[in-house]
């Protein structure tokens, strides 16, 4: 997860640095600011998660669902929690899983959020945003859902027993995105807040590399391959042979 997490920050976290590293803005209006914050950022809209009655008025919103669920190991099998439906087809019996999580794992993004009553891009609430785990208040928990969870650490658990959990059983819980101090790290261009060419620098170099993956066009074309390649090597033999057969209908006319 960690790794798949790295491979979706990493393209932002890009885009932030390059468009802060952008050549300086015309004279005027959209030069950067030297303007240093004054206020705490705010976001002036709530982000909610209907399904399940949660509020959050912080910058972002995660949701966050596990199952219970089977996995095989070297020496058999065991029961873990996860966040995606692991794959049983081929599992002995009575170790089959549910095929599908019947809720989403979800986020939410604030679009409202600003600092000194100007907007902050996307983009520092991505690269600078810290998640932290809460326990929302569950007063508005739907009926439907009551009926089938109920508290569990900073969650909710839909196990009879939380200490005996049963393979399907669901487990669901809630993290804020909160922003550290911007001190020193935003700049004012065209009305809005974005990070600093420093900052953005000091983000990409402290976001973590991903595992390199093979390009869709060199895997489509290593499955391919069979066909196009195997296909070019029959016409290969061809042109050979016929090259040859003609050059020994010359070498006989020759003769004759």
């Amino acid at each position: 997860m960690r790794s798949a997490r790295a491979a979706l920050a990493l393209p932002i976290v890009l885009f932030v640095a390059a468009a802060a590293a952008r050549t300086p803005a015309p004279a005027g209006d959209a030069a950067p600011s030297a303007t240093v914050p004054i206020e705490e950022p705010r976001a002036a809209s709530a982000l909610r998660d209907r399904e399940f009655g949660v509020t959050s008025r912080q910058f972002g919103l995660d949701r966050r669902v596990e199952m219970y669920q089977w996995r095989a190991t070297a020496s058999g099998y065991e029961r873990v929690w996860n966040a995606a439906p692991i794959d049983s087809q081929g599992y002995a019996p009575g170790h089959q899983n549910p095929p599908t999580l019947p809720l989403e794992n979800r986020r939410w993004w604030s679009d409202s959020a600003s600092l000194d009553g100007r907007p902050i891009e996307s983009g520092v609430l991505h690269a600078l945003g810290e998640w932290r785990v809460f326990r929302p208040n569950f007063s508005r928990l739907p009926a439907n859902l009551a009926a089938t969870f109920q508290p569990e650490g900073d969650g909710l658990g839909s196990a009879e027993n939380p200490l005996d959990p049963q393979i399907g059983d669901l487990r669901v819980s809630w993290r804020e995105l909160h922003l550290p101090p911007l001190e020193g790290k935003l700049e004012l261009v065209d009305g809005r807040w974005r990070m600093s060419a420093a900052t953005a620098a000091a983000a990409l170099n402290a976001a973590p590399v991903p595992a390199p993956v093979a390009a869709p066009e060199a895997e489509g074309a290593r499955r391919m391959w069979p066909w196009f390649g195997g296909g070019a090597l029959v016409i290969v033999i061809a042109l050979v042979a016929r090259r040859r057969r003609r050059a020994k209908a010359k070498a006989n006319a020759a003769a004759e």
